[in-house]
């Protein structure tokens, strides 16, 4: 894995938990669960892309 995808895989994690302690609040705040929700959704396709990308080997 590239550290480039390591890192946007990282941040969705973070994402993620920030978006279930949220979710799990009485009245959480829906413009801030849907910024999130947003993030992650964009790091998922940023994820995607670079999974695409054909890999150089280094020697």
């Amino acid at each position: 894995m590239s550290d480039k995808a390591f890192r946007l895989l990282e941040h969705h994690q973070k994402l993620d938990s920030r978006l279930r302690m949220l979710q799990s609040l009485r009245w959480p705040d829906p413009l801030e669960l849907a910024r999130l929700k947003k993030l992650k959704l964009a790091i998922k396709d940023r994820l995607a892309r670079v999974a695409r990308q054909p890999r150089l080997v280094r020697r």
